[in-house]
């Protein structure tokens, strides 16, 4: 974070000092949530979870070298005491991004977020120091947290924003005020919280609306939801996507020998090929909207083309392609999933089995949960199920309780698999299974929503086996 006192950040965030000998101390290092995270000069933000209360480790992060704590109460070490932490986080990031004049990218969607955040870094690192969200931590705390990491130096600030309802991408955009503001798409993705796909559509659009007539909001011309938000903006309006009107257009996509995406990239400026180190055609979609980023803030086609040749992953179990010393082949893509996450995994998936050919080995899909979906999840568990049969993915693990009962519900009625689609109780009884049945040659794919941990299935099926190479990193 840039160095402020904490009787600037007192003032900022309307806070009372407790227990500062002098409020001419700076802070000079991180803004952290976690006590184990501070540095010399931090500034630790004390919150009262559900489990865990931050004040208890109050003198702890103290004693580690944090300058103050930004806490609800007194803690018996300096502190700044605020009515709302969170609040006062957001409003410290605000100023702090304000003063630093940083050109803001916001970017939200259904589904692609992270992975599309990661391209935009990696491109626009190219230009200048760039920084970016690590992994999802896109909500109210994890958003500004981000935003504090920028520098006088910061040229990007590349921000990913999530959404539980209405109204919170309204906050968190107005957190940090993008120039420049990308929704990717409208799926299913927490359609048991919104309760349909129009109103998820209504509060990914809310980034948009805080567009300056200056800016520019970037939207799929795939995504007929998506394109309708051109009417919620002042900005001026660049589309991405296959469609022939796209500003930043893909075209002659096609998929490589093992499966990863390769397409002509065109822009305002020219064409360029792109062959791609990610899995999964969904990756074409992500690179467009990354490649339309990067157009507006000047990067050259040529420069766009190459840079997106040469990304990789930045986030952890997301399509992380690890082939093991004996030819087995595991996909880590565990971190999240939902419906339209889920299919485009799959597919990657089986183009990954017909890369290998007859000779190659089976395709395994190792499948849960897929989190709040509603009165949409019987139907939606059960057509994922189907498509791993009309796909011909050799094996479907159905993992978990109700939901992965449907997932292979859906894939025996389908298809008749009978022994070929099995479900089983949990991470560990996947673990035992496969290990007992892999064999070289053989393609894994492990995908579920979060409060799965199903990659626990991935990191066991790959102990004692880190001389495997990674893909895509």
């Amino acid at each position: 974070m840039i160095t402020l006192s904490l009787a600037e950040i007192a003032e900022i965030v309307g806070g009372q000092s407790y227990d500062i000998p002098d409020p001419a101390v700076t802070v000079t290092g991180p803004v952290v949530i976690d006590s184990r995270e501070v540095a010399p000069g931090s500034l630790f933000a004390a919150f009262a979870g559900e489990r865990v209360d931050g004040h208890d480790y109050a003198v702890r992060a103290v004693e580690a070298g944090a300058a103050a704590v930004l806490a609800a109460r007194p803690v018996g070490v300096p502190a700044i005491v605020v009515d709302d932490v969170v609040g006062a986080l957001g409003a410290l990031a605000r100023a702090v991004v304000e003063r630093l004049g940083t050109t803001v990218v916001g970017l939200t969607g259904s589904a692609g977020k992270t992975s599309t955040k990661d391209l935009i870094a990696q491109l626009l690192q190219r230009k200048g120091p760039t920084v970016w969200t690590p992994g999802s931590l896109n909500n109210e705390i994890g958003l500004p947290v981000t935003a504090l990491t920028a520098t006088a130096e910061t040229e990007h600030l590349v921000l990913e924003m999530g959404a539980r309802g209405v109204g919170h991408i309204h906050y968190l955009a107005n957190l940090t005020p993008p120039r420049i503001g990308l929704v990717l798409n409208v799926g299913s993705a927490h359609l048991g919280e919104f309760g349909s796909r129009e109103a998820i559509a209504q509060a990914k659009g809310e980034l948009v609306e805080v567009l300056p007539e200056d800016g520019c909001a970037v939207l799929n011309a795939d995504d007929p939801l998506v394109r309708a938000m051109a009417s919620r903006t002042k900005a001026r309006i660049l589309l991405f996507g296959e469609a022939p009107e796209a500003d930043v257009r893909g075209e002659k996509v096609r998929m490589t020998a093992d499966g990863r995406p390769a397409f002509e990239l065109h822009t305002p400026t020219g064409c360029s090929d792109v062959t791609m180190r990610l899995y999964g055609e969904h990756h074409v979609s992500n690179a467009l909207a990354a490649a339309a980023v990067a157009h507006e803030l000047g990067m050259s086609v040529t420069e766009i083309a190459e840079a997106l040749s040469e990304a990789g992953t930045l986030s952890r179990w997301r399509m992380e392609v690890t082939e093991r010393p004996d030819g087995v082949t595991v996909v880590n893509d565990a971190y999240n999933a939902n419906p339209e996450s889920m299919r485009a995994a799959l597919r990657a998936l089986a183009a990954m089995g017909q890369a290998r050919g007859a000779d190659g080995g089976r395709t395994w899909a190792v499948l849960g949960q897929m989190a709040e979906l509603g009165d949409a999840s019987l139907a939606e568990h059960d057509a994922v199920g189907r498509l791993a049969v009309r796909l011909n993915v050799s094996k479907l693990v159905a993992v978990g309780g109700r939901e992965a009962s449907w997932l292979q519900l859906g894939a025996y009625n389908e298809g008749s698999w009978g022994e070929e689609s099995v479900h089983v109780s949990d991470a560990q009884a996947a673990v035992d299974l496969l290990r007992s049945e892999l064999r070289p040659g053989d393609v894994v794919l492990v995908k579920a929503s979060r409060s799965v941990g199903l990659e626990k299935v991935a990191l066991a099926l790959l102990e004692n086996s880190t001389e495997g190479e990674v893909a895509g990193r």
